[in-house]
């Protein structure tokens, strides 16, 4: 499996997918990847890896964009703060996302890399219940100060198995908490987006993706398991002196969302030429891959972009902003 680390491009409202204009967007978001991220982004007129100058991505030639919630801390006295994150294991970033292209398990059946102007979007910002969640979208609570992201910490084996949750943790976690966004694998062949931005893609039929299972006649075509891993460091808000009095869990996504039930990744297809699909038919394992030009931590970490909607996100807000 292709595995690499994204960092920080900008955090703001921005949502060129399901807001596209709107300026700010309802809710914050931390994104990675090309610097041609804005609020349009129209499918018809923006060439991601023509209009970037750079990428906040281990891989030079992918210029995509990934993007996910903010998770905020609430004090006792009402006041917010941003959940600062952490690079996974292995990898070097200023926070981010950490980034799976995944070919089948069985290691013979073939993929098909995502079309220009591919867009999806996974989770549903608005839900406030597990009714409706898509599948495997959850949260991971490391149990020792030192072991986050390290095989066996949590006692869980692969995501969203365990006692991985689709809430938020409902106690302190030592090490801090991952969350798991991953997207479904099938796709319609025809479309590179839907209104909903969900259609034009699908679940196997039968079985799952992990097991070769078969995708539907409506969505005929299987496509990579793209999946986000981003690692939220919970531990300066672990003091109970900090945590409500009752002994609620005091994080939120920056929907306004303290069940962790609205968690949702956005994805814009932004691979150089034919790459991302020379790279799954080598099977690249992890960053290291021959097919592609990698450029170093350091050079991937100075691809920043300033604020558009221009506001505070990090400091003690009395409210999380746009809600």
């Amino acid at each position: 499996m292709i595995r690499f680390g994204c960092s920080q491009l900008v955090i703001e409202r921005l949502d060129p997918l399901v807001n596209p204009g709107t300026l700010p967007s309802p809710h914050v978001h931390q994104i990675v990847g090309g610097n041609s991220f804005n609020s349009t982004m129209d499918p018809d007129t923006h060439d991601l890896v023509k209009e970037s100058t750079c990428t906040s991505c281990t891989f030079a030639e992918d210029f995509s964009n990934y993007w996910t919630a903010v998770l905020y801390f609430r004090a006792r006295n009402g006041t917010y703060k941003r959940v600062p994150q952490f690079a996974n294991v292995g990898l070097r970033a200023v926070g981010g996302i950490t980034v799976y292209y995944i070919p089948p398990y069985d290691g013979k059946t073939t993929v098909t890399a995502f079309k220009p102007g591919f867009r999806m979007l996974v989770g549903d910002a608005a839900l406030r219940k597990v009714d409706g969640m898509q599948r495997q979208l959850c949260h991971r609570c490391y149990k020792s100060p030192d072991g986050a992201g390290v095989p066996g910490d949590s006692q869980d084996g692969a995501p969203c198995t365990g006692s991985d949750t689709q809430s938020l943790p409902p106690a302190p976690c030592n090490g801090g908490i991952r969350t798991t966004i991953t997207f479904p694998t099938c796709w319609d062949g025809k479309n590179v987006d839907s209104p909903d931005h969900k259609s034009h893609v699908a679940y196997p039929k039968t079985g799952s993706f992990e097991s070769v299972g078969t995708c539907p006649d409506s969505h005929p075509v299987l496509l990579p398991q793209l999946m986000y891993e981003v690692m939220w460091d919970t531990r300066p808000f672990n003091d109970p002196d900090l945590w409500p009095e009752d002994g609620s869990q005091p994080f939120f996504w920056s929907t306004g969302d303290e069940t962790g039930y609205s968690q949702h990744g956005d994805y814009l297809f932004g691979w150089k030429g034919d790459s991302l699909q020379r790279a799954l038919n080598a099977r690249c394992n992890n960053a290291v891959c021959k097919e592609l030009k990698v450029q170093t931590s350091e050079e991937a970490m100075k691809c920043t972009k300033a604020q558009t909607a221009v506001e505070d996100v990090d400091g003690w807000l009395e409210s999380i902003p746009g809600t």
